[in-house]
């Protein structure tokens, strides 16, 4: 049997160890957001091998102006949905804003939450929360840290900006910290290329890039984006395919063809 991500092991899900042993072989591998059980049927039959509920659900699905108003109760039918629409891939819950800043208890209780009521197989937290994600790897939960840009600090922050250009050292410090402490990959957003170069050579983990150059050990894009559904995609995004125009044109063609009778025909009808 194959060991890689593609081709490998199809009837039972991927796991953190599969994801370790990838970057050993140097494979790199693609992650996507994914908010509902048709995206993750599709993304699954395409062998992607980690799907995200992300936070990213409140400014892509849910009609926020970002990440920041999610909820728990938001994600958890979210992520029920995705791992009820896949078979294969590994489904990671994002623990959004206010869930587990307060102490690493809050934040078992939060995790607990999302394997118990949604099925998720590992959850993801931004930030460099040591003693949260010891506490939670410590409980038999995988943590995905999260690194460079963190949306959920946006106000802190100011804005959606680079970040790492100029306490870089810092962040290779926390990258190991995290490592240290359990976490089985680490995404890195909005990092100067270079620097996620330095961090993913510097970890046995794999790194999970957003924004942050090729070197890293996998990519992640919001499916929307990817699909080309955005309509201001981020400069860090790429669209494979135009789908909003696609689904604009059929809506026009299905609207014009409802005011015109052309639709239904015969062959919609039933006698």
């Amino acid at each position: 049997m194959s060991t890689t991500l593609y081709g490998g092991a199809s009837h039972r899900r991927v796991t953190i160890l599969d994801l370790r042993a990838a970057k050993v072989r140097g494979e790199k591998w693609p992650m996507l957001t994914s908010y509902e059980q048709i995206t993750a049927s599709i993304f699954d039959e395409a062998q992607i091998p980690v799907l995200l509920v992300g936070d990213s659900a409140g400014n892509n699905f849910l009609g926020e102006e970002n990440t920041i108003p999610v909820t728990v109760d938001d994600l958890i039918p979210l992520t029920r949905a995705v791992v009820r629409g896949s078979a294969r891939a590994m489904v990671v819950a994002d623990l959004p804003f206010g869930s587990y800043e307060a102490s690493p208890e809050q934040a078992l209780t939060t995790a607990t939450r999302f394997f118990k009521e949604a099925g998720a197989m590992a959850v993801k937290l931004e930030g460099a929360h040591i003693a949260t994600v010891e506490k939670l790897t410590s409980s038999g939960i995988p943590v995905m840290a999260h690194l460079g840009l963190t949306p959920q600090s946006l106000h802190q922050l100011g804005g959606y900006k680079v970040q790492g250009r100029t306490d870089g050292d810092a962040m290779l410090e926390a990258a190991l910290a995290l490592e240290k402490v359990g976490a089985f990959a680490l995404v890195l957003e909005l990092v100067p290329a270079e620097l996620a170069a330095r961090i993913t050579a510097a970890l046995a983990i794999p790194t999970i890039g957003i924004g942050a150059g090729a070197q890293c050990d996998a990519q992640v894009l919001v499916w929307t984006d990817m699909a080309g559904f955005t309509a201001n995609p981020p400069k860090l995004a790429k669209a494979y395919r135009n789908l909003r125009q696609e689904l604009l044109a059929a809506t026009q063609e299905f609207a014009s063809e409802v005011r015109t009778g052309a639709f239904p025909t015969e062959a919609q009808s039933f006698h």
